[in-house]
């Protein structure tokens, strides 16, 4: 685990780094995680990837799969590689705060 100080919080990472603790999550914080995962600047269409991301994951404690996320999230597959490269799901679990999407390698 490793601790980063972001926007004067002390927020807890594990070693692959997912936060630990999804309500230490705001929308500050995750534009400092999505800067470090090669995302520059979050836009409406990131946000309404990352609350259904939230949404998804206070349900059913886990984030949703690719497939679920392109068919219920109102974003297709394809914008959602060009919002999120080189792994959409877990890319916008990490800059969602929530923890790693079972099934994500």
């Amino acid at each position: 685990m490793t601790t980063r100080t972001i926007n004067q919080k002390e927020i807890e990472f594990d070693d692959e780094g997912f936060m630990t603790n999804h309500l230490d999550w705001d929308l500050e914080i995750a534009q400092a995680i999505a800067v470090d995962d090669g995302v520059p600047e979050l836009t409406d269409r990131h946000i309404v990837v990352l609350e259904f991301m939230r949404q998804e994951f206070a349900e059913k404690g886990t984030g949703p799969s690719i497939r679920r996320l392109t068919k219920e999230s109102g974003v297709p597959t394809k914008e959602l590689y060009a919002l999120f490269p080189n792994g959409p799901a877990k890319k916008a679990a990490r800059i969602a705060g929530i923890k790693k999407p079972v099934g994500c390698i």
